[in-house]
């Protein structure tokens, strides 16, 4: 693919909102020199391009191959078959670079070679566990293409998270409420579920937590079945719901619009905790009703913005 085809490849990316409620997502295809095929999620894509001269550096993780200048600043670049530990890949992989952008930071990874974006159903994205095991846990969904080929797709929060290290977690003030707090959550990254229950236990809320949103759906109705013959308000049980944009089974767009449309939820706030911080998907969430959107990851500011509407 040369860089013409690499650049009419993704131009549209930022026009493309219309996917807000519509359970949808495209993914970016690519290969890492194996015949498997690997997917990414095209918000989280800023350009894709040959691989540049890399400067190397000491003590960076394996798979961290040094860092780049682009346009003005030093971002890392990371060989995926590398980190995921990709068995039989051949020598000299890595002449085709991702650059991603998520979670507030910009990094390069290397691929052997970039195919097409698809779209896809969430409904049609399963967990890994239903169908096959991921590399190292490193695998958070997976989907199968028309032709039956399965993609698997990267849990790159993770892969980040592991890169940068673990950050402390920062002092937090404790909830000063005279009723209890409940708080429950949806997301299918292991990263980013650890360090949601930390913040909850550190504001002192307790918390019900799903893997995706088919199953926050679920167990949301079944909580509004159950309270309804007792006369008990939802918005009682549960003060706060955080969703995740991307999820497997049903994204957390369609997961905000059935909770805003139901009114059994009504008066409970509904966040949106994402790697995808662009204005694009800021612009999809409130389409859909969301009462805030806050990036990952950063516990302070997930924790400020809880407190906020707790508070209310």
């Amino acid at each position: 693919m040369n860089e013409l085809e690499q650049a009419k490849l993704i131009d549209a990316v930022d026009a493309r909102t219309k996917l807000a409620g519509s359970n949808k997502m495209e993914l970016l295809l690519f290969s890492l020199g194996t015949h498997e095929t690997f997917g990414i999620n095209v918000f989280k894509v800023r350009e894709v391009s040959p691989t540049p001269p890399i400067t190397l550096t000491p003590n960076m993780p394996y798979g961290v191959e040094g860092v780049i200048s682009l346009r003005g600043s030093i971002i890392p670049v990371i060989t995926l078959a590398k980190f995921i530990k990709l068995e039989n890949v051949p020598e000299g992989l890595g002449q085709t670079m991702i650059v991603t952008e998520f979670s507030r930071h910009t990094q390069g990874f290397l691929v052997d070679e970039v195919d097409r974006i698809i779209r896809v159903d969430w409904d049609k994205v399963k967990p890994p566990e239903n169908m096959i095991a991921g590399q190292e846990g490193l695998i958070t969904a997976i989907t199968e293409l028309d032709d039956g080929r399965l993609v698997s797709i990267l849990d790159v929060e993770r892969i980040l998270a592991e890169v940068l290290g673990e950050k402390p977690m920062p002092t937090l003030p404790k909830l000063e409420t005279k009723q209890e707090t409940t708080v429950f959550f949806a997301d299918d990254s292991t990263v980013a579920r650890k360090e949601i229950i930390m913040v909850l236990d550190k504001l002192g809320a307790k918390h019900i937590q799903a893997n995706d949103g088919l199953e926050a759906w679920d167990k949301l109705q079944s909580m509004a079945n159950r309270a309804a013959p007792e006369g008990k308000l939802m918005r009682d049980q549960i003060q706060l719901i955080l969703v995740d944009a991307e999820m497997p089974e049903m994204d957390g767009y369609v997961l905000t619009k059935n909770i805003k449309s139901d009114s059994r939820f009504a008066g409970i706030p509904v966040i949106m905790h994402s790697s995808l911080s662009s204005e694009a998907n800021r612009t999809m969430g409130q389409r859909v009703g969301v009462d805030a959107y806050v990036a990952k990851f950063d516990p302070a500011v997930l924790a400020d913005t809880l407190l906020a509407f707790i508070k209310r």
